[in-house]
């Protein structure tokens, strides 16, 4: 067996970033999409939106019109053209070939009236989800998360890999996630299947520690943020209400001072 004993493993997931500087950030909207599988998989997935059932009635709708007035179109054209040639070109032929002419320039256009009906339908239809999906991303917190996983390679042996979830700062204000395997450990084929459980649960129950070690400071860093706000709200509550005292009694001892003296 290639590996290093479980001290090490809890070693090597040293390396977060101060909680203090992703105190005041979050999630950022790539978790939802291109940064979504650097989470790990106890995390959960958002749900997969899908098309309104209305749309497939909505573009074929769309497609119907389209045909229709490219065809209706072109019988119009031609009947202005073969009725002004027979009677003569008048103001009747010139407008059938007129209007003819201008529905089969835009008949394409029910296609994109079409689309971006069932664009609207797809909005509604998905509001909910998407609402779901963002108090999904907005429940996700900055701090490490470990996760194992195991893969039988070719020549039949196995190989234990741990790896680190680490939020990252980007953007303004928000923070992703950076997936790094930081250990591998290969098992050949003829050790005992017994020794390889055991050794992937022990793995497991490090990565499960860690993470549990990585969200206490967390929170801890959290609670003392918030204590020092609301002492801070407090300092300045004092404060402020010292100052309007000392102003009420200024106010009071100026008004007396601009009384005349008393006469004896």
């Amino acid at each position: 067996m290639a590996g290093c004993p479980i001290e090490s493993t809890v070693t090597a997931m040293d390396g977060d970033l101060d909680p203090v500087d992703l105190l005041a950030r979050r999630p950022d909207e790539r978790l939802l999409t291109a940064d979504l599988n650097q989470l790990p998989d106890v995390l959960g997935r958002p749900e997969e939106t899908s098309p309104s059932p209305r749309r497939g009635r909505v573009v074929a709708l769309g497609a119907a019109l389209t045909g229709v007035t490219l065809v209706t179109g072109v019988l119009l054209a031609a009947l202005g053209i073969v009725d002004g040639i027979a009677s003569g070109l008048g103001t009747a032929q010139i407008a059938m070939l007129i209007v003819g002419l201008v529905m089969v320039a835009t008949h394409w256009g029910w296609v994109h009236v079409a689309e971006l009906t069932a664009q609207g339908l797809d909005t509604r239809h998905n509001a909910p989800i998407e609402a779901r999906n963002r108090r999904w991303l907005e429940s996700i917190e900055p701090y490490s998360r470990w996760s194992v996983r195991t893969a039988a390679l070719d020549d039949g042996s196995i190989e234990i890999v741990t790896v680190a979830h680490r939020p990252v700062p980007v953007g303004d204000g928000s923070f992703t996630f950076a997936r790094d395997a930081i250990e591998r450990e290969l098992h050949l084929g003829e050790e005992p299947a017994a020794v390889v459980a055991a050794r992937a649960e022990e793995v497991r129950r490090a990565a499960a520690q860690a993470t549990a070690a990585s969200r206490a400071r967390f929170e801890a860093t959290r609670a003392a943020d918030e204590h020092a706000r609301l002492t801070a709200a407090d300092d300045a509550e004092r404060i402020a209400a010292i100052r309007a005292a000392s102003e009420a009694l200024s106010e009071q001892i100026n008004v007396h001072l601009r009384d005349p003296p008393l006469t004896e």
